[in-house]
């Protein structure tokens, strides 16, 4: 009887190659880095505040000189351990005028979250850094990329190094441009990326099966350093 052919691993059909370094490594050699960022209510300032915030964002946009995505998720919160906080709290406490309060506050929790679900939404903003998009190459390491495309590019020690530092630079250009509307910004590092991309693929499951910290992770990623470059570091 003949073997039940495995399939094709998903991961295969993803354009992420690697997270290392708090970066993300796409399968063209490009990379990404992510800031997750906070928000402001515009509907409560002022106009003359408003103005200014719409100013400050236009000359935030018209100082970028590469792509740019800006991601809005809407994630349902998950308040059960904020409620069986609550309900240790109402249990203990002696007081018997904070015990009714805790008991009215909850009851008013459950309904609220009768009535619907709670909603939370984060804001991120991906900066990539195409080596292709670099003028100060010549031709032939242009055009050497651009034929590599096709596959998946293995990025030597020091290519990827030097990405990187360039991606750095942009995440802080657009973490003090940013700060000029008002708004704060952080990198997201190596296991925030991993978590990010994990609740991103998998909105069902995270829930009952959430992602481990990276230290225990158990996983053989796909290196983007060449075999060259591998057996060389060994030495």
């Amino acid at each position: 009887m003949a073997k039940n052919k495995i399939g094709t691993s998903t991961v295969s059909f993803l354009d992420i190659s690697e997270i290392r370094d708090d970066c993300v490594i796409m399968r063209d050699g490009t990379l990404r880095g992510v800031l997750l960022c906070s928000s402001v209510n515009f509907a409560l300032k002022s106009e003359d505040e408003q103005n200014a915030t719409i100013q400050a964002y236009m000359q935030f946009l018209n100082s970028i000189d590469f792509p740019l995505q800006i991601v809005i998720q809407s994630r349902k919160l998950n308040i059960d351990s904020y409620l069986e906080k609550l309900k240790i709290m109402e249990k203990q406490q002696t007081n018997e005028l904070l015990r009714v309060q805790i008991a009215d506050y909850l009851d008013y929790i459950k309904e609220l979250i009768s009535i619907g679900e709670i909603m939370t939404k984060r804001f991120y903003v991906v900066a990539p850094y195409n080596p292709k998009s670099d003028n100060r190459r010549n031709f032939w390491q242009r055009l050497s990329s651009i034929l590599a495309a096709a596959g998946t590019i293995k990025l030597t020690r020091e290519q990827f190094e030097r990405y990187a530092e360039a991606l750095g630079k942009r995440l802080e250009f657009l973490m003090s441009g940013l700060a000029s509307i008002g708004l704060s910004a952080v990198r997201l590092d190596t296991q925030g990326l991993i978590e990010l991309y994990y609740n991103s693929y998998n909105p069902e499951l995270r829930e009952n099966q959430p992602l481990v910290e990276l230290g225990k992770l158990q996983v053989e990623p796909l290196s983007p350093l060449s075999n060259e470059e591998e057996v060389k570091n060994k030495k």
